[in-house]
C-alpha cells in the first residue's frame, strides 16, 4: 500500500460525522438466564457497580460525495454467543420481480475463525422448478479449502513477517491514527461524563443487547435467521 493510498484512508476517516449517543448502544454481560457463565460484575478484579462496557454497537456516517447516507454499523462485544472478526456488506433490497420473498445478498470477508470471503446470495431452484421458488445461496471462497498445501500464517505472524521485510501497508500511519482518535475520543468523554448512563445487561453466550439489533433495523441493515454459512469441507 503507497503513501496516496493511506492519505486517502486519512481522508476518509476525516470525513466521518461526528457520533451521537442516540447511535450507540453499549451493554454489560450478566450470567444467563440458565444460570450458566460468570457476569462481568461477579468477576473479583471488576470493581463494585462499575459501569464499564463490554459489549458495544455504533453507527458511522461519512459525510462524502460516495458514502453518504450509508451507515457503517461497528460492533464488538465479550462473553456472545460467537466469536469472529469480519466485514459483512448488506446490499439493498431487490425490487422486481420476486419483492419481499427475496432476501438482501450480502458480501462477507471473514477474517477469523475460518478466513473465507463469500458472497451470500439468492437464487432460483434450479430445474423445472416455479420462478418464485427461491433458495439462499453462497459463492465461497474459503481459504483452507482452497490452498490446503500452503501456510496459512496467523495475525500477528504476518506482520512480523511484514517488519522483517519493510512492508508498511497493514501498520497504521501517525496520521490517520490521529484522525481515528479524534472521531472517538468525544464520544468516550461523553460516555464517562454521564453518570446517568449505564450499559444495558445482556445475557452470556447471547448475541447482546436487543437494543443493539433495534439500532441497525432502524439506520436500514435487516438481519435474518434462517441460514448459516459453514465453512467449505475440504475435498
Amino acid at each position: 500500500i503507497n503513501a496516496e493510498y493511506m492519505g486517502v484512508q486519512v481522508h476518509v476517516l476525516k470525513c466521518v460525522r461526528p457520533i451521537e449517543l442516540s447511535d450507540c448502544v453499549l451493554g454489560q454481560y450478566v450470567k444467563a438466564a440458565d444460570g450458566s457463565g460468570e457476569a462481568y460484575l461477579d468477576d473479583p478484579t471488576v470493581p463494585k457497580g462499575s459501569r464499564t462496557a463490554t459489549f458495544a454497537s455504533l453507527v458511522l456516517w461519512i459525510d462524502n460525495d460516495r458514502w453518504q447516507g450509508v451507515p457503517f454499523i461497528m460492533k464488538a462485544g465479550k462473553a456472545t454467543n460467537e466469536r469472529k472478526a469480519e466485514v459483512r456488506i448488506q446490499f439493498k433490497s431487490e425490487l422486481l420481480p420476486f419483492k419481499e420473498e427475496a432476501r438482501r445478498d450480502e458480501l462477507v470477508l471473514r477474517v477469523q475463525p475460518q478466513e473465507a470471503i463469500y458472497l451470500k446470495l439468492m437464487t432460483k431452484l434450479p430445474g423445472l422448478t416455479p420462478l418464485g421458488q427461491l433458495t439462499q445461496t453462497e459463492l465461497d471462497l474459503s481459504y483452507r479449502t482452497r490452498y490446503q498445501n500452503l501456510h496459512l500464517p496467523d495475525a500477528y505472524e504476518g506482520l512480523i513477517f511484514d517488519v522483517l521485510g519493510g512492508h508498511q501497508g497493514n501498520f497504521v500511519r501517525t496520521d490517520e491514527l490521529l484522525a481515528a482518535w479524534t472521531i472517538f475520543t468525544p464520544l468516550l468523554h461523553a460516555i464517562e461524563g454521564d453518570p446517568k448512563l449505564v450499559p444495558i445487561p445482556y445475557p452470556y453466550g447471547s448475541r447482546g443487547p436487543p437494543e443493539a439489533d433495534e439500532l441497525a433495523r432502524r439506520v436500514g441493515f435487516r438481519y435474518e435467521s434462517g441460514y448459516t454459512w459453514a465453512a467449505s469441507p475440504l475435498l
